[in-house]
């Protein structure tokens, strides 16, 4: 019996996969979205998101909620599993997931979004879980009274730390270079916290602890010295990594080992196989344009598949 073949399989339940599923499916397309979970970065990372239209404010939880329930009204079939390979035979696209499955589409639009960029300093991987964290609404409410430090002065490193103010006692940001690079507003809201306090020019160099985090050792790169915090956990807050060691060597990426796609319809090089949201070459990452590059995305698959038939 041979294996059912779909118009469309979509890698990813984040706000791009989401999007391009309803879209697909509006558009009468059969769809296949093949996710670990949904929510992606925003289930991570967004505290409260002012940035949306129609939410004045909104956490990142509720808002991928309304994603999800939104896609679940088209009936679209959902595996819950990871994609590990991507395979183009002729027209027919195979995509291979952890658990040995197999599905095969005529198109393929991957929205696998990014993971968490690492530290690599020593005491890191082996304290994760044990003080060492990459997700402030996980295990945030964790640290009740206690001391932390978030490292990265950007925006996701000061949101993390403003949701941390109201558990915390005390929370340190440590920023590696001699500037915040947060926005005005979100260090004006981390001033009013009275419990947040900023350290720049500082360089990580090691997480200490025998069972769990228990101190921080940086370096000022000012003074050239080396300090040492007592704290009792650290959440790290320095970028991602885009999601995309599964089509290694079958499509082009930057510098950045984001996927370069055409902007006009989100297709790489491969015929039949689109990207979008955080993963392609994309110089903005907000969550309305990943959502806006779904939608774009899945009309573009609507047209492929349209010229495949009439071919």
């Amino acid at each position: 019996m041979n294996q059912k073949q779909y118009d469309l399989i979509i890698i990813g339940g984040g706000p791009a996969g989401i999007t391009a599923g309803i879209y697909g499916a509006r558009e009468n397309l059969d769809i296949l979205l093949v996710t670990k979970d949904f929510g992606g970065q925003i289930k991570r990372k967004s505290i409260e998101i002012e940035n949306y239209s129609g939410f004045k404010k909104i956490s990142g939880q509720k808002l991928i909620q309304r994603f999800e329930s939104h896609l679940k009204k088209f009936k679209i079939p959902i595996i819950q599993d990871k994609a590990v390979k991507i395979k183009k035979q002729g027209e027919i696209f195979s995509v291979l997931t952890e658990n040995k499955k197999q599905f095969k589409s005529y198109s393929i639009i991957i929205a696998s979004g990014a993971d968490p960029r690492p530290l690599e300093v020593p005491g890191e991987k082996e304290l994760i879980g044990r003080g060492v964290s990459y997700c402030v609404v996980c295990d945030g409410p964790l640290y009740k009274n206690k001391t932390v430090v978030v490292i990265g002065g950007g925006n996701a490193g000061f949101e993390a730390a403003i949701f941390l103010s109201r558990i915390a006692e005390k929370i340190c940001i440590l920023e590696y270079g001699p500037e915040i690079k947060a926005d005005e507003t979100n260090q004006k809201r981390a001033k009013r916290a009275k419990n947040i306090e900023v350290i720049t020019n500082a360089e990580l160099k090691e997480i200490k602890g025998k069972n769990f985090v228990e101190s921080i050792v940086y370096k000022n790169n000012k003074s050239k010295k080396l300090e040492t915090l007592k704290i009792n956990g650290v959440f790290i807050e320095i970028g991602s990594i885009p999601a995309t060691g599964f089509v290694k060597g079958l499509i082009d990426f930057n510098k950045r080992d984001e996927i370069i796609i055409d902007s006009r319809t989100g297709e790489t090089k491969i015929p039949g196989l689109f990207a979008a949201g955080d993963i392609t070459d994309e110089k903005y990452k907000q969550i309305i344009i990943a959502a806006g590059q779904g939608a774009k995305t899945a009309l573009s698959v609507s047209r492929y598949l349209q010229k495949l038939k009439d071919n």
